[in-house]
């Protein structure tokens, strides 16, 4: 990463970089904004400044259906829902979002 030209690892800034990678499902615009501006204001807390750094970057990163493996094997947003770790009306708007890509 660079920033001006500059490796970021020599420029001297206060870096932070996060990467938030989350299954295909229901993130809209605003919910993708409400978490980035959360995780700025836990990182302002949590450093005891008032505003971010222009240094900090937050990206937030949709993983395709298909495209997520973990504990040896691919793994669905589908496998989620029915484990009931949504509510019912949840899935119901990650169906929809995902039919309406298909």
């Amino acid at each position: 990463m660079a920033l001006g030209g500059v490796l970021a690892s020599d420029s001297g800034s206060n870096l932070i970089v996060i990467d938030i990678a989350v299954m295909d499902g229901d993130w809209g615009t605003d919910v993708r904004k409400d978490v980035i501006d959360r995780v700025f204001h836990a990182l302002c807390k949590a450093l005891g400044v008032n505003a971010p750094n222009p240094g900090w970057w937050v990206n937030f990163r949709i993983i395709e259906e298909g495209s997520w493996g973990a504990y040896g094997s691919v793994v669905s947003i589908e496998t989620l829902m029915k484990s009931g770790v949504f509510t019912p009306e949840k899935a119901k708007a990650i169906r929809a979002k995902l039919a309406a890509q298909s």
